[in-house]
């Protein structure tokens, strides 16, 4: 293991063989600004360096100095506390709001000097003001003020217009998705029905010829409730965009009916917010890189079966073997995360079931 000096040594050892690299460059191409530009450099960074290299060889290229705050200049500790004390106070005000409102408190400071403030403490924007007043609330157990309750409100509005999806459970929530795969000669097109527990990231993917109201349902009734049901919990929800197979008057739609059939409650993307069902794009993106990516180059698939197989492979080592990062997986595989996260569903259905006494 390294020691800090080391670190250090190593991290100066790098700074010089960039900073060489970047005058052997624009030697080698004599022009200096393609040089700079290739290199991501400035060209007054480029002639310091060259005046450094040319008065002290390779040893003048280590770390170049940054002037060091002027300590006098800083504001005085009562007048920083303050501007801290606002910020956590009045989480949703602005540096101009925040002046103004110190100012009736006689403390004078500009918006530019909030603002220094703020960034020394790393709360220059609203969102690191509500996280630093979330830990803070976590650590101490604060009662929140009104003006801290809507500040932590327009938050869990914005995350949800995100794609932060609140979620309790397994089972509590399901996410599905249609997915182009692509066009296969002599197959044609293949769509993917995608379905992934929000909770866990468990998933599930079938492959069909078209995107219909009955390919929806199909993945729904083949694959998702066969496994629901087998470890004794219900679906609650799924959330789906706006597309035509998903949504529709329940009375002749086959997927809303479906639902409708298994009392799975049906909640749809907001409008122009595709990204609310983001937990499935991304598994998407996984897929492409990690399955089809690499299935194509392999072989030649011949009908959709053949690459039925390989995807259920790659779903099984997706489910039990592939480590997820996702938000209560903490580094495990879905498959553990709902093996040890179903009790939690299962309290759930007991307390809904549990008569009043």
């Amino acid at each position: 293991m390294l020691t800090p000096k080391s670190q250090i040594m190593n991290q100066e050892t790098k700074l010089i063989k960039s900073r060489l690299g970047l005058l052997k460059l624009a030697e080698h191409l004599d022009n200096v600004t393609k040089a700079c530009k290739m290199m991501g450099t400035s060209r007054d960074s480029f002639y310091r360096i060259k005046q450094l290299y040319s008065d002290g060889g390779e040893a003048a290229l280590a770390e170049i100095s940054r002037r060091k705050p002027i300590m006098k200049n800083r504001v005085a500790p009562e007048v920083e506390e303050a501007c801290v004390k606002i910020a956590f106070d009045y989480p949703a005000y602005g540096q101009s709001r925040a002046c103004n409102e110190l100012r009736k408190q006689r403390i004078f400071i500009s918006a530019a000097g909030v603002r220094c403030v703020w960034q020394r403490h790393n709360l220059e924007v609203f969102s690191k003001r509500l996280s630093a007043l979330e830990a803070r609330v976590a650590e101490q157990g604060l009662i929140l003020t009104e003006a801290q309750m809507m500040a932590l409100e327009r938050k869990k509005e914005k995350r949800e217009a995100l794609g932060e999806i609140e979620t309790e459970h397994p089972g509590y929530l399901g996410s599905q998705d249609t997915y182009y795969v692509g066009t296969i000669k002599g197959v044609g097109r293949i769509y993917q029905q995608t379905f992934i527990d929000t909770y866990t990231r468990v998933a599930f993917a079938k492959l069909y010829d078209s995107k219909h109201t009955i390919t929806s349902a199909d993945l729904l009734n083949d694959r998702v409730i066969p496994f629901f049901e087998e470890q004794q919990i219900p679906l609650l929800r799924v959330l789906t965009d706006r597309g035509t197979e998903f949504k529709g008057k329940p009375e002749n739609h086959e997927y809303e009916m479906y639902l409708q059939i298994e009392g799975i409650e049906h909640s749809k993307t907001q409008v122009r917010h595709p990204q609310s069902n983001g937990i499935c794009e991304r598994l998407h993106r996984t897929m492409q890189d990690e399955s089809y990516a690499v299935a194509f180059r392999k072989q030649l698939y011949e009908s959709i079966e053949q690459l039925q197989l390989d995807l259920d492979k790659w779903i099984d080592y997706y489910n039990n073997e592939r480590p997820h990062s996702g938000k209560y997986c903490f580094g495990k595989t879905p498959m553990q995360t709902f093996n040890e996260s179903i009790t939690l569903a299962k309290q759930k259905l007991h307390d809904y079931i549990q008569p009043a006494a």
